[in-house]
């Protein structure tokens, strides 16, 4: 699929045509289905545990597609019940995953999840290959799970064992995603929400973190960037923030990414810098789709003439993808 394809099959809807406007309506009027799941909970080999929610199998032998939230998410987010919904109206099951300390629960270990942080992926993708070796594995991610997943795939290469992906909002240029919510009306809107909720998790769990993070440090940080250098970056291993964004930047992985994945941009997304959306890797790459539109937002691209009718272009598009992949052709429309 190319952005020009992508373009004229997306239509912004004509009272949403800010970014913001996008974003933000797209976080409040994206609907609650009801999806009923089924919730599994899986050991990790560090004895911490891990979440996953099923979704029902619309047949024996429905494919299975990992779907992966973003930051402070969780599979009980408006746009997961979405996608797992979309998945079962065209014959695949939905598998959402709950990165650590994100199911409603906090997590054993000191440790959480972070942008760069794969491992927990692909245990979780190892366990359902053996209780399911038959059938066929997809993923789909959204932000930073964009962003994990993507990663994943390239650092596997030919030995991926997902056979597709699909990235929606993925914070490509992780350095300039981070200047930009820890800066101005950005810090001060979408940058202080995603502060207070992980502040919140911290202050759970403060008597894990062994010394490994000066509480009082990352309680009093400001901007997400600050979080990132007195918190993610020193339990996880890296040297400081920008070491962390320089090695967790999904942009470095995309030239090995070997099975077909679709990639879901506005080049209107405020969370990034402009001309972020990785054009040049795409082209140079034939297992890549771009989808990169002028409007939507940041997981927004809500279509629709009337404003009670809404649409939700993303999913849609991103569940067409998946079945067309991992089934023989998947379903029409």
């Amino acid at each position: 699929m190319s952005a020009q394809d992508a373009r004229a099959r997306f239509r912004a809807a004509w009272w949403l045509r800010n970014r913001h406007a996008q974003t933000l309506a797209g976080r409040f009027l994206r609907p609650e289905t009801t999806v009923p799941l089924e919730r599994r909970r899986i050991d990790t080999p560090d004895g911490d545990f891990l979440d996953l929610d099923f979704a029902p199998a619309p047949a024996p032998n429905a494919p299975i597609v990992v779907v992966l939230h973003g930051l402070e998410g969780s599979t009980r987010r408006e746009y997961m019940s979405l996608m797992l919904r979309e998945l079962f109206e065209r014959g695949l099951r939905g598998v959402g995953m709950n990165f650590r300390g994100c199911g409603g629960e906090p997590n054993r270990s000191a440790c959480f999840y972070h942008s760069g942080e794969t491992g927990d992926l692909a245990h979780v993708v190892d366990v359902l290959r053996k209780r399911y070796p038959a059938l066929p594995i997809g993923g789909a991610g959204f932000s930073l799970g964009g962003n994990v997943l993507l990663k994943y795939l390239g650092e596997r290469g030919d030995e991926a064992p997902i056979a597709a992906a699909v990235a929606v909002s993925v914070p490509f240029d992780l350095p300039g995603c981070a200047q930009r919510l820890s800066s101005g009306v950005m810090r001060r809107t979408y940058g202080a929400h995603f502060l207070r909720s992980l502040k919140r998790k911290v202050r759970t769990k403060r008597h894990r973190l062994n010394g490994e993070a000066d509480p009082e440090r990352v309680l009093g940080a400001r901007t997400l960037r600050d979080f990132d250098d007195a918190f993610t970056a020193p339990l996880h291993g890296f040297a400081g923030a920008e070491d962390y964004y320089a090695r967790s930047d999904v942009r470095r992985h995309l030239a090995q990414i070997r099975v077909p994945a679709l990639l879901v941009q506005s080049r209107d997304d405020p969370f990034l810098p402009r001309g972020a959306a990785p054009d040049a890797a795409v082209e140079a790459n034939p297992r890549l789709a771009a989808a990169f539109t002028d409007r939507g937002g940041h997981l927004g691209f809500v279509e629709g003439v009337f404003p009670w009718r809404p649409g939700f272009w993303a999913e849609r598009e991103a569940a067409r993808f998946l079945a067309r992949e991992l089934t023989a052709g998947g379903l029409p429309g």
